[in-house]
């Protein structure tokens, strides 16, 4: 047989295939062909978008202790060979042969913005000109404006400005709830001075916890020191986040970048605008995540929620009757499922308002009415603020090798408690627990301990096989602490 008459595997399949072509199209049936689908086209967004982001310098003038010890020569070269402005250096002689102010150093800083509204208002990072004693916005048009800061949120990291113009082009604001994760967005804004830079790439995440009181969008669009403040934008040419954070080891772009969403900016914006600061509840608690483990020993069930850890005296949270260790699950109805959704939660609700806590004390769920008082920044926690230390697992043990007495009726008052015993000593199984001499115990498996003499009861009663559960008090913190007895001392 003639090597021209043979047919190698691969003719003979395509053959086949173009058989079956030919059949699928004689009867009527188009073969599903996967079309390959293009790279969006973002130019058509700059063009809708781009005039109404702006570039903003800021200048505040420093002591001269403060420009000691600054930036080496070798980091200064770099930034004058590629045109970045010098932190903590004199003005030097400004373009056009002018003469040089003489009114000592000053810190310049470079960001973004974008026009809310058409007479000249522009939102930005607080941190772009926190500290500012001059703001100047340029527009696309090469305008130069100076701008009064109307108000700057330091926990949300939002700025209003005021430019004196009208007529300006403005953004759509978009619904940065309905933002999903995967698709296209784009940023345009002023990395290290250079403006009018796009960049585009996708939504990575959402509710990312990385800042105080806002849940943030992470992509990895690239994102440089001068692009804060400026504008995430949709395909829809809709403004759905403030770029504002860069996760970086180098101080540069690594492909993981942070937004405000927009929804939550307007709101801080519009009250900037209204009174030049954001008002917010304040509970007056120290709340924590909770533990799977603590969940499940203390009856919850589902880790969710968020465990007071301390409440501050004097506190709306004190006068209504938040206890430590009370686990709060929602705020009035709303899901609490960990403790930076209750700070948000509460943070959102108006000074004076009335609110429901649905808290699990003690294996019982109640609720509780708080009056929400005002959030000052002024305001310190004290010993709140400090984290207690975590108990370590728990010997099984039944002799639990602790030492209680009741607390006088002085004690109780000075402590404000209803119930409670003192630790006189601790060891064995209940030191390396964690308890400590002072510690109170406040409840054992969700039961509150009254007296020495209730606390022994209790005790003598307790499974052998199962893990107690202890709510301690150390000084201004309230704690879990887990043990599990055994049958024999």
């Amino acid at each position: 047989m003639h090597a021209e008459n043979r047919l190698s595997p691969a003719r003979g399949r395509l053959l086949l295939s173009g058989t079956a072509l030919a059949l699928a199209l004689a009867l009527g049936h188009a073969p599903a062909i996967a079309q390959p689908r293009e790279l969006p086209d973002f130019s058509e967004l700059v063009e809708r978008v781009g005039p109404a982001v702006v570039n903003i310098r800021t200048a505040e003038k420093v002591k001269l202790a403060d420009t000691q010890g600054g930036m080496d020569e070798q980091m200064q070269e770099f930034f004058r060979r590629f045109g970045i402005p010098v932190p903590n250096q004199r003005r030097g002689t400004p373009r056009g042969g002018a003469t040089p102010d003489d009114d000592g150093p000053t810190r310049r800083g470079v960001g973004s913005g974008f026009i809310l509204s058409a007479d000249g208002y522009v939102l930005t990072n607080a941190h772009v000109v926190q500290g500012a004693d001059e703001v100047i916005v340029t527009l696309t048009d090469k305008r130069e404006l100076k701008a009064k800061i109307i108000g700057a949120d330091q926990r949300s990291d939002v700025a209003v400005v005021k430019v004196e113009a009208t007529g300006l082009p403005v953004v759509k604001v978009g619904d940065s709830s309905k933002a999903k994760v995967g698709e296209w967005v784009m940023a345009i804004g002023s990395p290290f001075g250079l403006e009018n830079t796009v960049t585009a790439g996708i939504i990575s995440a959402k509710q990312r916890d990385t800042g105080d009181l806002l849940p943030l969008i992470q992509t990895d669009v690239a994102i440089n020191p001068g692009n804060s403040g400026g504008p995430l934008v949709n395909m829809r040419g809709e403004v759905i986040g403030i770029n504002s954070q860069i996760y970086s080891q180098s101080g540069g772009y690594m492909g993981i970048a942070f937004a405000i969403p927009i929804a939550d900016a307007v709101r801080v914006a519009d009250e900037l605008r209204a009174g030049g600061r954001v008002v917010r509840g304040y509970l007056g608690v120290l709340p924590d995540d909770i533990t799977k483990e603590i969940a499940e020993a203390i009856g919850l069930g589902k880790a969710q929620g968020a465990v007071i850890r301390s409440v501050v005296a004097g506190s709306p949270a004190e006068k209504a009757g938040v206890e430590g260790g009370d686990v709060v699950t929602k705020v009035d109805g709303k899901t609490v499922d960990k403790a930076a959704d209750l700070r948000r939660l509460v943070a959102a609700v108006k000074p004076g308002a009335k609110t429901t806590l649905t808290v699990f004390r003690r294996g019982v769920t109640k609720d509780i009415v708080v009056t929400i008082g005002e959030d000052e920044r002024s305001k310190k926690v004290g010993a709140a603020a400090e984290e207690p230390e975590q108990a370590p697992a728990a010997a099984p043990s039944a002799a639990l090798g602790l030492k209680v007495s009741d607390l006088t009726d002085a004690q109780r008052k000075e402590l404000k408690l209803k119930s409670g015993v003192k630790v006189d000593s601790a060891t064995g199984a209940a030191a390396r627990a964690g308890l400590r001499e002072g510690d109170l115990i406040l409840s054992l498996d969700n039961a509150e301990v009254a007296s020495v003499k209730a606390f022994q009861a209790l005790l003598a009663k307790a499974d052998k096989n199962k893990t107690l559960n202890l709510v301690v008090r150390r000084e201004d913190v309230t704690s879990f602490i887990l043990l599990k007895p055994t049958a024999k001392p």
